[in-house]
């Protein structure tokens, strides 16, 4: 790149032979990093990626398409990164244009975050709504901001997360579309070929790599590393997705958070609660979560809902929430659900332990609304020890059960289910 250009423009196309039942065909993502570097985790020269989202993109110092970071386009060697999905047994013919145009450089961008307080719903120390996996124009989606906003705040939410894949565009704009009602935080799908993890709770412009596989773990706790010294958590994303590339192939403990539950409740959802619960048997528990993963207009936003117990609407107090596992999910805001554990005066809540002393009973609760024509289930490590038409109580002892959790199900649809209770030893 000579010096005097003003904006540069790459339109991308790649030839999609027939190919026999049973075989990929061509898919080809695309990208782009400026000169300061392209290594891996180079986040200086990092300006965009689309994926297969679109076949062309623009940059300039004011602007840039969805997806890719406006800024000076600065003399030295530009590197266009073509990610090839999927190849078809005839290969892969591509063709890139790159089209460099003089002129001023024009204003500078002046990123916009979002606020990082909505003072209409922070309501102090209580159960705050919020849909964590979510797309716009600045991915794969096709809400645009403005739209993804006004979908979450019908849907009732208090927050969302903004997960683009492998880009954190949109974090640079979300003041302009932000409402005093809705807490907007950061994130990025980080989209590898291994499998899918959003970084959630990042600060603004904060870029993830994902430019390697399950096959190199020194490379995925390495950025890992990089999301917690952010501030942020790491969420195994729809562990048994059908799609290509998507099922998760990483060690879940790797992770803070486990998806459970990605938009509709499918197999997929069953065999995700499977593994999680066979996790937690073994004690190794990792507090779950839910997104709708919406793209598209048609996919509801908020469908299902990450309740989270946070000491206040930010960033932080949710977070640890999250963490802590003092969280449940629903399928909407017309779900409502509280499941406690209590013993000798003390009590517990969702992602406590409750100390009881030997031989002593334990009370579990759960109240549960908004819920017509269910089953609420509470399960141990053992099985599905008690079910109800709805709010009920089941007695039992330590020496039984060392945690309980709850699913409120539809049939075989999950409607609302929480993080365990757990039973410690009284000292």
């Amino acid at each position: 790149m000579p010096e005097g250009f003003a904006e540069l423009e790459v339109i991308y196309s790649y030839d999609k032979p027939a190919v026999p039942p049973g075989t990929r065909g061509n898919a080809c993502d695309i990208g782009i990093f400026g000169p300061h570097g392209h290594e891996l985790g180079d986040a200086r020269g990092f300006r965009g990626w689309s994926g297969g989202a679109r076949d062309r993109f623009a940059l300039s110092a004011s602007a840039a398409t969805p997806g890719y970071l406006p800024g000076p386009i600065t003399p030295g060697t530009w590197h266009v990164v073509l990610g090839p999905y999927t190849v078809a047994p005839q290969g892969m013919r591509y063709r890139v244009d790159v089209t460099l145009r003089f002129g001023p450089p024009g204003a500078p961008h002046e990123p916009r975050p979002a606020p990082e307080t909505a003072p209409a719903r922070d309501r102090g120390r209580a159960w705050y709504r919020g849909d964590n996996h979510l797309h716009t124009v600045h991915s794969d989606g096709r809400r645009t901001p403005a739209e993804l906003v006004d979908a979450a705040r019908a849907a009732r939410l208090d927050f969302i997360t903004s997960t683009e894949h492998n880009t954190p565009s949109a974090s640079l704009q979300w003041g302009e579309h932000a409402t005093d009602d809705l807490l907007i935080l950061n994130g990025e799908e980080v989209t590898t070929r291994s499998g899918h993890w959003p970084a959630i709770g990042l600060p603004a412009g904060t870029w993830i790599d994902w430019r390697y596989r399950s096959t190199e773990p020194g490379s995925v706790r390495r950025f890992v590393d990089q999301v917690h010294e952010a501030g942020g958590l790491v969420v195994a994303a729809h562990p048994f997705a059908g799609c290509f590339g998507c099922t998760f192939e990483f060690d879940l403990r790797l992770a803070d958070l486990v998806e459970v539950w990605n938009g509709p409740w499918t197999a997929e959802e069953e065999a995700a609660l499977h593994q999680w619960d066979g996790l937690l048997r073994t004690g190794h528990w990792i507090p779950l979560i839910g997104g709708s993963d919406a793209h598209n207009p048609s996919d509801p936003v908020g469908r299902p809902q990450t309740v989270v117990l946070a000491d206040a609407l930010r960033r932080d107090a949710l977070l640890d929430g999250l963490q802590r596992g003092r969280s449940w999910l629903a399928e909407s805001a017309e779900v409502q659900l509280a499941f406690s554990a209590s013993a000798g005066g003390r009590r517990a809540g969702i992602g406590e332990t409750l100390a009881v002393a030997t031989g002593e009973p334990v009370d579990f609760e759960v109240s549960v609304d908004g819920v017509p024509g269910t089953e609420v289930r509470i399960l141990d490590q053992l099985v599905v020890e008690h079910t109800a038409a709805g709010s009920t109580r089941w007695r039992t002892y330590r020496r039984y059960t060392r945690w309980a959790r709850v699913e409120v199900r539809r049939g075989d649809t999950v409607v609302a289910m929480t993080n365990p209770v757990f039973l410690g030893e009284l000292g």
